[in-house]
């Protein structure tokens, strides 16, 4: 399939409005967004931003449709998602490419990225039944106590180039089935898959009268999404980025009393032990650094290996390393696409180059591609660097394939204590086939992130479970388990059916 028939598959042209209330368009704002290819450099499309005015009537639209969506039954706002999720069934093989396309990441990845949406769909359509409260004894006789929850109303979600699609369905799919509306703002590095995705989810929509703002696109820059975090009329803002990016946020809605969902960076490790199995370690090592060219907020920064086998590890990870195949992501012989674009190269550069000034040693070069094939220049070889965890470049987080390596000696607190260094806390996982370490790392004393595994890497992670992470991460939970009760409003609720008035705590009031 060629980008072009998938452009006009999902009715992109070359340039395009950036702004829509269901299938409404609007976007009037001269400064045209240009996206470009990483994996060839080639243009794909052009689109015109949304101005503050705009912006405006977006959200003045969404807050009407939030009147009548709020009123729809939970069960049948659960079936309009059930269809959406069988559209991108239908689409998966065109907007896989197009993520690929655009993102620069691995047709595997692509596919597997809308497979998410596929499965948070499903998810949210058995949520739509689910969305209970508790009810419990009141200490007074005759009265009956419960808790309920209602939606907020829009939700804004803006979103990361890393996964351009799946982080937004992960939000409104359950936004939606708790009755809110959304408004996305997607990253300007990736905003024609975002296209893509409100055109499937207006066919959707239109085919079951849902009122056209109950989804809203806002593609624009920075100050777009600072207007939404200020804005008093978004109740929740969710933010997938970088930590400056979500301290920003997170300080703009606090200060008006909202709510901020903050998914943001990660400084993750894998800690392997004497007992961990090398067949274990060395894929999930490999493709935790090197997959989405170590653009995941849960790629894997760090191994902390044990010295009885660190020289093992090294040498297992140098031969894996080796037969790495770097080019186009759409040709699946291949392991590492390209960076986003030449800014990632120059701080992909720049970290390897710090790296060694702090007293890092190279064991596997890396280094800008160049030649036919690598003409865009955002292709890079994946780099390991023996380091040391206080190391200032090891604390950052470099969004690219660079590994630290690092020892240690003594037990597993003292890995453990290397692990949880670093200012963020999103993923960690330790190999090892010893019982008492690996609950030792599950423990209250062990791993301080929103994830920890045993015996899997710190990338990827399903949506039936709860995701995000702790310090720097910000605290967020997103997809699975009970995340969607950051998207609802709880009322307690007391009913008095007797014929008198008690009041609580046996005070008494008479009259």
């Amino acid at each position: 399939m060629q980008i072009h028939e998938i452009l006009a598959q999902f009715k992109i042209n070359a340039t395009n409005p950036g702004g829509y209330i269901g299938a409404e368009s609007l976007g009037s704002d001269p400064h045209t967004i240009v996206s470009f290819s990483p994996v060839d450099g080639a243009t794909i499309a052009s689109v015109s931003p949304v101005t503050p005015v705009e912006y405006d009537r977006i959200i003045q639209k969404s807050q009407e449709a939030f009147t009548s969506w709020r009123l729809v039954p939970a069960p049948k706002r659960g079936e309009i998602v059930r269809q959406l999720g069988d559209q991108l069934r239908v689409h998966k093989e065109a907007l896989g490419i197009l993520v690929s396309y655009e993102m620069g990441k691995s047709l595997q990845e692509g596919l597997g990225e809308v497979q998410e949406m596929i499965d948070i769909c499903d998810f949210a359509v058995g949520l739509s039944r689910q969305l209970y409260g508790l009810t419990m004894h009141s200490e007074r006789p005759g009265h009956r106590m419960y808790e309920q929850y209602h939606p907020l109303g829009t939700v804004g979600i803006i979103s990361a180039f890393n996964f351009p699609v799946a982080v937004w369905c992960w939000n409104s799919a359950l936004a939606w089935v708790c009755g809110d509306v959304c408004v996305w703002k997607p990253s300007e590095k990736t905003p024609i898959t975002a296209l893509a995705c409100q055109y499937i989810t207006n066919q959707v929509f239109r085919a079951n009268n849902v009122p056209d703002g109950v989804s809203c696109l806002v593609i624009g820059g920075p100050e777009i999404g600072k207007l939404m975090a200020e804005d008093v009329r978004v109740p929740l803002v969710s933010a997938t980025g970088s930590t400056r990016m979500g301290k920003s946020v997170g300080a703009a809605v606090g200060a008006r009393l909202g709510r901020s969902l903050l998914e943001l960076g990660g400084n993750n490790a894998i800690v392997i032990t004497p007992t961990a199995d090398l067949k274990m370690v060395v894929p999930g090592a490999v493709f935790g650094a090197v997959g989405t060219a170590g653009q995941r907020c849960t790629s894997t920064r760090r191994l902390i290996v044990h010295e009885l086998v660190y020289e093992k590890v090294k040498e297992a990870l140098k031969n894996a390393y080796g037969q790495l195949k770097i080019g186009n992501p759409l040709d699946q012989a291949n392991h590492v696409g390209p960076l986003i674009d030449t800014a990632a190269v120059s701080a992909y550069e720049a970290a390897i180059s710090k790296a060694i000034q702090e007293g890092g040693k190279v064991l596997v070069e890396g280094g800008v591609l160049s030649g036919p094939g690598y003409e865009t220049g955002c292709y890079v070889k994946p780099c390991i660097i023996e380091a040391e965890n206080s190391y200032a470049m090891v604390q950052h987080e470099t969004f690219a394939p660079i590994l630290y390596v690092m020892k240690y000696s003594g037990d597993i607190h003292q890995a453990i204590a290397i692990q949880n260094g670093v200012p963020q806390g999103l993923s960690s996982a330790i190999m090892s086939n010893d019982l008492k370490e690996a609950e030792a790392f599950l423990s209250q004393a062990g791993s301080d992130c929103g994830i920890a595994n045993v015996n899997i890497g710190t990338s990827g992670a399903e949506i039936g479970g709860a995701f995000g992470g702790e310090k720097e991460t910000g605290g967020g939970r997103e997809s699975g388990s009970d995340s969607w009760k950051i998207y609802m409003r709880r009322q307690t609720n007391t009913i008095n059916y007797s014929d008198s008035l008690p009041l609580a705590q046996g005070i008494k009031f008479d009259l």
